[in-house]
């Protein structure tokens, strides 16, 4: 990305081993993520960044010291480079670790090959060489479906639980899913676009509210008995969606916040009165990697379904802008 807007698709030199830790991955498809709009529509800086954090693909070849994955390997990779061993990892929040480095920080998978550090850490293979169906599920597993299912675990959604998703992007329509995999009673999804809608429904939503702001709020207290859901999850990044999910969730409810937020103000004294639990950011999708990749495996689940727009590496800069325009929900880019 030169600047806001301008996408180009370029050559640049092929990626090599640099440290023992380091796999070179030869991606098989990869993707444009919401928060790549970011930088598009100049809230983030741009200057000639390399673009894409989502990928999977074939180890080409790894370092001496990589032990999980060899050549010829499948694997599917976190967002998040981390080494899988450090206090903070052994945790669960491998997007902390110690080590951690943002893919798109210097790597940029929207690509045809990339140099993974920490591969051990990072890649986890999948049982087998894939069927072709089953990749752009398991490129969702990367980062959307990672991120929606830290955000259900986060908000604790569970048997018994209503839980409300705010936002109906890829990172919302997943974390219906997981809420639904997770046991959730009732799942409300707040959408105002049909398609996303019907695709919500699909994964598991129970109750759609189109409302936003304060009247969302009400509407979820309506449907909640005037209580507010247990577990709510916030997946855009507004000033707007975040306050909103502040207020729809129950006094010692849940809220999972993974929206990226940009000049996002959370009014202590709201915070302090709402007497709720908090936990969100940067998903540690390493976490859940092999038991995701299991499931879609079995085909229990296919997130898949979210990549409504597939295009060639090469036409990059269409797949953004129709992100951008809200003709797609999400753009598949195939190599």
């Amino acid at each position: 990305m030169h600047t806001a807007g301008d996408v180009r698709v370029e050559d640049r030199d092929d990626p090599k081993i640099i440290e023992p830790t380091d796999a070179v991955v030869k991606l098989t498809a990869t993707c444009i993520c919401g928060s790549d709009l970011w930088p598009y529509r100049g809230i983030e800086p741009a200057d000639h960044t390399l673009m894409g954090h989502e990928y999977v693909g074939v180890v080409e070849e790894v370092g001496s010291a990589v032990k999980t994955v060899k050549p010829g390997d499948f694997v599917v990779g976190s967002f998040v480079i981390s080494d899988n061993t450090c206090e903070i990892c052994r945790a669960g929040f491998q997007s902390k670790c110690v080590h951690a480095e943002f893919v798109h920080a210097g790597i940029g998978t929207q690509a045809e090959k990339a140099r993974i550090p920490l591969a051990d850490g990072t890649l986890v293979a999948t049982p087998g060489q894939p069927d072709p169906e089953l990749i752009p599920a398991l490129l969702a597993a990367s980062d959307v479906l990672g991120t929606g299912w830290y955000a259900a675990v986060a908000a604790e959604a569970g048997p018994g639980k209503t839980v409300a998703v705010v936002g109906d992007g890829a990172v919302g329509l997943m974390a219906v899913l997981a809420a639904e995999q997770l046991g959730a009673e009732r799942i409300i999804a707040m959408s105002r676009h049909p398609e996303r809608q019907k695709l919500a429904r699909y994964y598991g939503a129970t109750d759609i509210v189109e409302e936003r702001g304060e009247e969302g709020v009400a509407k979820i207290k309506e449907l909640t008995n005037g209580l507010g859901a247990h577990s709510v999850i916030e997946a855009v990044g507004t000033q707007e969606s975040f306050m909103q999910a502040v207020g729809a969730t129950r006094g010692g409810g849940h809220l999972g916040y993974v929206g990226v937020n940009y000049d996002v103000t959370v009014p202590g004294i709201e915070l302090f009165f709402a007497g709720i639990h908090t936990l969100g950011g940067p998903a540690p999708v390493r976490r859940f990697l092999p038991e995701l990749i299991q499931l879609i495996w079995d085909r229990r689940i296919d997130p898949g379904k979210v990549f409504d727009l597939t295009l060639p590496l090469e036409q990059a800069p269409e797949g953004y802008k129709a992100m951008d325009e809200r003709r797609a929900t999400k753009v598949l880019l195939t190599l």
